[in-house]
């Protein structure tokens, strides 16, 4: 679905998009005694060609992809809500496509409050989405709002949302918690150990993996026949695999969420749909081997955490319930409204110049080392933004990193209550400390709880989220605070006034929403121009110290945008007494396609099958499926 479609009524002259969403009507819903629940899963794959966002300009532009991106929706509806929680592989949620799919969705009775828009953080996939221009021009090794993609991603989220509605059913439901240990370590340990109330203050290289939220949250919903879906949260960022890999990958989440549904299947014989996505991980990095950002060890760590949240899951089957309640509440706070709480107002947005450097363990090179973008190379406290050094000084900010009105003005504030849960859905990038603080602002809130946590990047992307201590280190994190060493006080006190409000019985506040982005296109449009699919040579290639072996097999095809990435495009299959059998496919962990150019007027293609069976005896092929216009074509076979 294009452009036009889903955007009908934007503007798109002069290389602009405007468009801007009136206040979204708050439907009050028939009352539903019992849950009722459906889910859905969705690629979202774009061609090679966009440019990858999270490493911002040490990025690059998509070549294919290692594992798939996908979308995960559960859908819930009890007592009076409609709620369906998005699983996005993408950097972050967009209040654009948050809007755009409420418009969408208009007909159904998910209403925008109900649009729970997470991510699972990984750096790997595209940008050019975001709800602000700052993200658009910044996230990304490349400038600009892209309408295609946008359109792609919210036509396709739209398709599932509808399945998961239309699916659903009578449904139980459970959530609990484990605690996992070991996977993940705290990059910015200088920052945290100024943290008031801290016992143990040691920096030792062994206390990274101590000065973590080891908490892992699921929510499981089962049907009549089994595990229906669940959601999981987890403070871990999605950075395991180094930004010079050119490929769309989900990190560590494409192996958390396939371990966890192959434990369900395994287990009860169903497969369910898994969403995964980051809690307070602002400060926490996935613990691979040391300078070790490959697949093999975002493997390990993945399958880890997913095998943790199998063990949960498994646990919960004993506490399902029918009776399950959901609420949810959104409110949109304008920051030039000058909104207060405790007395407290935000700064003007802000970057500092540590930021430019980049995080711990994915720097940018030599920058990293000098003053003042060198992280700890604070200033003494000044002004609204107190230590930060302001990336091109105060006056020259707005030509260093762009205009007031770039910056996000609107912050989304999301509480969502699963059972006698709080998920405080926030469009910062939390460090757990943060997070912890909010969580317990909730905690004392008119609510009845037993546990509050902070769902990062939900609806929005607003930068980072640290204590007020932790911003005095002006580390990467600090430095990424748009609005002052408050920040974190003011979200804490706006978190715990929604609360207040839900249990006092007042819920969403709707607000008109306008976006204004430079428009720059990236997406592979179809080019109708015909060629031969022509499969080459097989050749296997060796493990190295930082690589699984693999089979690769090459061909010539039509041009990317000509091909439908977000279907089936390669399978491998075995050689048995009854013919061939699939034994691998494009969906799952170990087999990539990688677009290599053009060749002689040809475009080439490889398909990479990694950790294959090695030493069994038997033949395997390559099978090139039928895709857009193309047809079904075997490769040679190998052994």
């Amino acid at each position: 679905m294009d452009a036009a479609h889903v955007f009908a009524r934007a503007d798109l002259t002069g290389k602009r998009f405007r468009i801007t969403y009136g206040p979204f009507a708050e439907p009050e819903l028939p009352h539903v005694e019992r849950l009722l629940a459906g889910a859905a899963e969705v690629d979202i794959t774009p061609p090679p060609g966009m440019p990858k966002a999270g490493h911002s300009k040490n990025a690059h532009d998509g070549t294919g992809f290692r594992t798939r991106i996908k979308a995960r929706v559960l859908h819930l509806r009890t007592g009076r809500s409609s709620v369906v929680l998005v699983a996005l592989d993408l950097l972050a949620g967009s209040a654009l496509v948050q809007h755009a799919l409420a418009e969408a969705l208009s007909d159904t009775d998910v209403p925008l409050s109900g649009i729970f828009l997470a991510a699972t953080h990984t750096h790997a996939g595209p940008g050019q989405y975001s709800g602000s221009a700052f993200y658009n021009d910044w996230a990304s090794n490349r400038p600009g709002f892209d309408p295609d993609f946008a359109a792609f991603l919210v036509a396709r989220l739209e398709g599932a949302v509808r399945e998961a509605v239309a699916s659903r059913r009578p449904a139980r439901a459970a959530f609990g918690m484990t605690e996992v240990w070991g996977l993940t370590r705290n990059r910015s340990l200088g920052a945290f150990v100024r943290n008031e109330g801290l016992a143990d203050r040691r920096t030792e290289d062994q206390r990274r993996y101590a000065a973590i939220d080891p908490r892992l949250h699921l929510l499981r919903v089962d049907d009549e026949d089994g595990p229906l879906g669940s959601f999981t949260w987890f403070s871990i960022h999605g950075t395991g695999i180094s930004h010079h890999d050119t490929s769309y990958n989900a990190d560590v989440w494409a192996y958390v969420n396939g371990e966890l549904v192959q434990q369900v299947l395994e287990a009860t014989g169903s497969r369910m749909v898994s969403g995964a996505v980051v809690a307070s991980h602002g400060d926490m990095t996935p613990a691979v081997k040391p300078g070790m950002l490959v697949f093999p060890e975002a493997e390990r760590v993945g399958r880890g955490i997913g095998a943790a949240a199998g063990a949960l899951h498994a646990e919960l089957g004993g506490r399902l319930s029918a009776e399950f309640p959901v609420v949810t509440a959104l409110r949109q706070l304008d920051t030039t409204e000058d909104p207060e709480v405790d007395g407290i107002r935000l700064a003007s947005p802000r970057i500092g110049w540590a930021k430019t450097a980049g995080a711990a363990e994915n720097t940018t090179p030599v920058l990293h080392l000098l003053p003042p973008f060198k992280a700890g190379h604070g200033r003494r406290p000044r002004g609204p933004h107190g230590e930060k050094r302001i990336a091109g000084t105060e006056w020259g900010h707005s030509r260093f990193v762009g205009p007031p009105e770039a910056f996000p003005t609107v912050l989304p504030v999301h509480l969502l209550l699963l059972g006698r849960a709080a998920v405080v859905g926030l469009p910062f990038e939390t460090t757990v400390e943060a997070g912890r603080r909010i969580g317990d602002a909730v905690l004392t809130s008119g609510l009845a709880l037993d546990t509050a946590f902070v769902s990062s990047l939900v609806n929005d992307q607003t930068d980072y989220l640290t204590t007020p201590e932790e911003y005095t280190a002006q580390y990467y994190e600090g430095a990424s605070v748009l609005f002052g060493p408050q920040q974190q006080a003011w979200v804490a006190g706006q978190a715990r006034q929604l609360a207040d409000d839900v249990a006092a019985g007042i819920g969403s506040v709707p607000r008109e929403r306008s976006f204004d982005f430079g428009v720059r296109r990236y997406l592979a449009l179809p080019t109708g121009a015909a060629a031969t699919r022509l499969p080459g040579a097989v050749r296997f290639v060796e493990a190295t110290p930082t690589e699984d072996a693999f089979w690769e097999q090459a061909w010539s095809d039509v041009a990317p945008g000509d091909l439908v990435w977000h279907e089936p495009l390669v399978r491998v299959e075995a050689e048995g007494t009854d013919g061939w059998t699939p034994v691998a496919d494009d969906e799952g962990w170990h087999l990539g396609v990688t677009y290599l150019g053009t060749k002689r007027s040809q475009h080439r293609y490889a398909a990479r099958w990694y950790a294959p069976p090695l030493g069994r005896p038997g033949r395997h092929r390559f099978v090139l499926a039928a895709n857009g216009s193309q047809p079904e074509i075997a490769g040679p076979p190998f052994d």
